[in-house]
């Protein structure tokens, strides 16, 4: 299945998702077949949510959407303070 991003309105569909990574009202981050979706805005919510036809839909106020590689390490501490 290929990957596509369908936004119009409100309303923002992902074909191609394998994993909700998280999800909040400011941010959701999504991976896909290939690579990665982090979304943010405000009053984000998960609308449907299918992984057996990767499929996921969210709805709310999107402000910024990053395409790219997740990365699940957390970075520690004493590098986030001192860059």
């Amino acid at each position: 299945m290929s990957n596509f991003l369908h936004l119009e309105g409100n309303c923002l569909e992902i074909k191609g998702a394998v994993k909700v990574v998280s999800s909040s009202q400011s941010q959701a981050v999504v991976e896909t077949v290939d690579s990665g979706v982090v979304i943010t805005g405000t009053e984000i919510e998960v609308k449907k949510l299918n992984l057996d036809e990767q499929e996921v839909i969210f709805s709310g106020k999107f402000i910024n959407l990053k395409f790219g590689i997740i990365s699940t390490k957390k970075v520690p501490l004493y590098k986030r303070i001192f860059k």
